[in-house]
């Protein structure tokens, strides 16, 4: 069971190819548990860590409603954003500027084979990331994703999460609010839960700008901890 994981921050991408990247780095591991089993091999997977930032983007994942997306194409580029329909769980959410975007594309089965437990855990690295700054957090019943005031007329979700996983092989991710521009949520009905609000950690705190440095390291090291890893930083190659 390898249990190390490769870091790689790719800092500002495009959506369309940090995803088809990742559909790259998702398939070799998938090739390669095919192959351990056809051949009767023990070759050793690898993990595989995203940080990345994007451009303003809407994305709407396989079991989402296109009507939450409240722009028409000509506002869309009025806006500066693009949109994608993808193959991750969940609904409509956006991606921009002032966010940290975490894609862990790792073989489950070096950890755990439990979907549900690997996205508690992401959402509990998030928790605690924040609980870090001072900010009370947790789950909110039913709906995947970090909230504040969960269960109150003031919930307002601060990070948002999507899986696809095959073979216990995972992709896609988390995306917490850090100096986000919420206006960009007005556009859609995030996550397609009407009448709950989004916010952002640095409005939460009060401050103009949150290190975001600062936050990626917090998450590694609760994320290590939590499923028992290290992490390496590795070369990106020709991305």
């Amino acid at each position: 069971m390898n249990k190390t994981i490769q870091l790689q921050d790719l800092e500002t991408k495009d959506y369309k190819e940090t995803w088809e990247y990742q559909e790259e780095l998702f398939k070799g591991i998938v090739d390669l548990k095919i192959r351990n089993r056809r051949e009767e091999l023990d070759l050793e997977t690898p993990n595989y860590f995203l940080f990345v930032e994007h451009p303003h983007v809407y994305t709407l994942g396989k079991s989402g409603d296109l009507s939450n997306l409240l722009l028409s194409e000509k506002q869309l580029e009025a806006k500066g954003a693009t949109f994608y329909k993808i193959n991750r769980g969940g609904d409509i959410t956006y991606h921009g500027p002032g966010q940290i975007v975490g894609y862990p594309i790792i073989d489950l089965e070096n950890f755990f084979t439990d979907i549900h437990k690997y996205l508690r855990f992401l959402e509990e690295a998030i928790i605690l990331t924040l609980e870090e700054y001072g900010i009370a957090c947790g789950r909110s019943e039913g709906e995947t994703g970090v909230w504040l005031g969960a269960g109150t007329p003031f919930a307002r979700k601060i990070c948002a999460m999507g899986v696809r996983a095959s073979r216990w092989v995972t992709m896609h991710g988390f995306a917490l609010n850090v100096n986000a521009d919420l206006g960009y949520f007005d556009n859609i009905i995030p996550c397609g839960i009407r009448g709950k609000a989004v916010t952002s950690l640095n409005v939460e705190l009060g401050v103009e700008k949150v290190n975001e440095e600062e936050v990626k390291e917090k998450i590694l090291k609760h994320f290590s901890i939590l499923f028992e890893a290290k992490f390496e930083k590795s070369v990106i190659k020709n991305h």
